[in-house]
């Protein structure tokens, strides 16, 4: 789709009243805030508990954490719930019997809400490789997948005024089957940012550059975060129909795709990606530079060296370690 004939396409999408009421409560937002490095916590914190679970949030506000960082699916009922699988994992997902699933399960989009949360998610399978990285999890059995709302009712029964949102949609545009297709995914999670009156927090990140189009014809004030990977890169259906080889450099290709929006625009490359020549590129376009998802003191040692804005990561507490040497403010606390 050229660029003309997407900007008509999304116009067709608008719904006043809804942005309306974020512009109203998402004058001039920022990424994080001012001063701060962006302290994030990839899934809630896999490395410290169950992924993408209340457990792991509640305990990555406890660290004081600046950002919860989150992946959302649809259901059939259309409702937003946090998960990073489009379909059920058995890597960490038993069902009601306890019993591991043995093989991926049904879709979320294809199940309702209750059916979701029928299952299991607190706690890794002990039969499976995918949580060897993450050995010190501490298991919370009878967790299931959350709804956005009840993160955000969370915070709120915290006192939590601080904490900000980095939220991924998990839309895949070569597997249009799997998910909701990015309007009713865009549509369902500015409406609950809406409800729960936390469009000043939050900020949208995804692989799948439509969404982020999308959302800021819907939501303009909103922040967005252009994911980037050499998979995505490679495959123009992720960025817009923008063919990334045919710019000088990704940081380029983001200004191109984020033009003509009013919020902050973060690049979120893959960490083992990035160069310093880079960050200082994309801080010279006026763009905040948030690496994923590195998990090495090593690592995230040599990124701050080149001057990212924040990191995403599984082990917070390393980071926060790391941020309190150096004497690096993450938290407005």
């Amino acid at each position: 789709m050229n660029p003309s004939a997407k900007t008509l396409a999304v116009r067709r999408w608008c719904m006043p009243i809804l942005v309306g009421a974020l512009l109203a409560g998402c004058a001039a937002p920022r990424a994080s805030p001012a001063g701060v490095f962006d302290l994030q916590a990839h899934r809630g914190g896999r490395g410290l508990a169950p992924e993408n679970t209340l457990a792991a949030f509640r305990n990555a506000m406890q660290l004081g954490v600046t950002t919860l960082e989150l992946d959302i699916g649809l259901t059939a009922d259309n409702v937003v719930v946090i998960s990073h699988d489009t379909a059920l994992n058995p890597d960490h997902t038993r069902d009601a019997s306890g019993a591991w699933l043995p093989k991926v399960g049904p879709a979320i989009r294809a199940m309702t809400l209750a059916q979701v949360q029928s299952y299991d998610v607190g706690r890794l399978n002990p039969g499976s490789s995918y949580g060897k990285p993450f050995a010190g999890q501490q298991p919370s059995d009878g967790e299931r997948i959350p709804t956005l709302a009840a993160l955000f009712a969370l915070t709120s029964e915290r006192g939590d005024t601080r904490v900000r949102f980095n939220i991924e949609t998990k839309v895949d545009p070569t597997k249009p089957e799997e998910t909701a297709a990015p309007e009713p995914m865009v549509r369902a999670l500015l409406a609950e940012i809406d409800k729960a009156g936390m469009a000043r927090r939050v900020t949208l990140q995804s692989f799948d550059w439509r969404t982020l189009s999308l959302a800021g014809q819907l939501a303009p004030e909103l922040p967005r975060a252009y994911l980037t990977s050499a998979r995505t890169l490679r495959d123009s259906r992720w960025t817009l129909g923008l063919d990334a080889a045919s710019f000088g450099s990704t940081p380029q290709l983001v200004q191109a795709a984020s033009a003509g929006g009013k919020a902050p625009v973060i690049w979120s490359p893959a960490f083992n990606d990035l160069t310093a020549a880079q960050v200082r590129e994309a801080h010279a376009l006026k763009m905040t530079v948030l690496p994923w998802t590195v998990n090495q003191r090593a690592d995230m040692l040599r990124l701050l060296d080149m001057g990212v804005d924040g990191i995403i990561t599984d082990f917070p507490d390393v980071l926060r370690d790391v941020l309190r040497e150096r004497g690096i403010a993450y938290s407005s606390n």
